[in-house]
């Protein structure tokens, strides 16, 4: 019956009739029709897609609306964050904080709030937060005890950046190794030696060792000793040494210049000589002020002495025998 009103909407009644007709059928009325369509359009209900699609549509209207709150906090939310990172990185370069420690307190304050954000936007989603705290903490667990070692290492280079015993570009001495301080990394901290190798020690070992920092400072002391012979007027030697430190041009006129008997060792007395000179010009004033003392003494007599073997031979037993 649907398809005859089909037909008849399409091409009319009559045909409609026409081919019921033509096809062998027993004839119908008009009036048999209509009635028929009327019966039709009265028994007519929804299809079951309608139908699913008014149960289901408040549902997906209520997933877009979670979905575009979602999309207008995080939007909002990361540029607020933006904007308390640029705060934070000012306030430490206020009061002169590495670059270093700068750069890994912003990350670390833009991940704890990404993950406060997308916890509470988890919860909006219908995820419970418990579900997410759970799979954090196996992850965080099985994350741990695979990378214990470079937890220990990330720990360490941590107690680095923030108590600062060194800083790029110092000249530090380890039990490990020496060198200028090139990078300073979350786990590892690269040294240059002089000689221009690269060593990387692992920050977790670093951390807990004893670390000298040669250049922290400003100035630094000069320290030489020398022995001579104990026939040397050392009056005359300690005169010879305090003038090879006043002649150098590197050493500090305004800071204490000394020079003193140190020890009066087995075979030589040792005469000291000390002073002040800028950081950077260490070496190339200790070497220029040893090389003076040795041209002063050689020019004034003066006997550096070294260790020597001297054989004594008793003759006298031989000289018995012989009798």
């Amino acid at each position: 019956m649907i398809f005859s009103y089909l037909i008849s909407s399409l091409f009319g009644t009559g045909i409609c009739l026409t081919a019921v007709a033509n096809s062998g059928l027993p004839s119908i009325s008009e009036s048999d029709v209509a009635q028929s369509v009327v019966e039709d359009i009265e028994n007519l209900k929804p299809s079951v897609m309608m139908q699913t699609l008014k149960e289901i549509s408040p549902f997906l209207l209520a997933i877009a609306y979670n979905i575009a709150v979602v999309v207008i906090v995080l939007f909002i939310s990361s540029r607020i964050i933006k904007l308390l990172s640029k705060m934070l990185d000012k306030f430490l370069k206020k009061i002169n904080v590495d670059l270093a420690v700068r750069r890994f307190l912003i990350s670390t304050l833009k991940v704890i709030m990404y993950a406060l954000i997308i916890m509470a936007l988890a919860e909006r989603l219908g995820i419970n937060q418990a579900t997410i705290v759970a799979v954090l903490g196996s992850a965080g667990v099985a994350i741990g005890l695979a990378w214990q070692g470079s937890l220990s290492n990330f720990a360490g280079g941590m107690i680095i950046l923030v108590s600062r015993p060194f800083s790029r570009g110092d000249y530090i001495i380890t039990p490990k190794a020496e060198g200028i301080v090139d990078t300073i990394g979350i786990i590892y901290t690269i040294l240059l030696t002089p000689d221009n190798k690269r060593i990387s020690i692992p920050n977790g070992a670093l951390a807990n060792d004893v670390i000298t920092n040669v250049t922290a400072n400003d100035i630094r002391r000069i320290d030489i000793q020398v022995g001579v012979a104990y026939n040397t007027d050392i009056r005359r030697a300690k005169k010879l040494i305090k003038e090879a430190f006043d002649e150098n041009g590197l050493v500090l006129k305004n800071n204490e210049i000394l020079s003193y008997v140190s020890e009066l060792a087995s075979s030589a007395v040792i005469l000291g000589g000390r002073a002040w000179c800028k950081t950077e010009d260490y070496w190339t004033a200790r070497w220029g002020i040893i090389e003076e003392i040795k041209v002063k003494f050689d020019k004034n007599g003066i006997e550096i002495p070294y260790d020597q073997l001297e054989v004594h031979i008793n003759e006298s037993k031989n000289s018995l025998s012989k009798k």
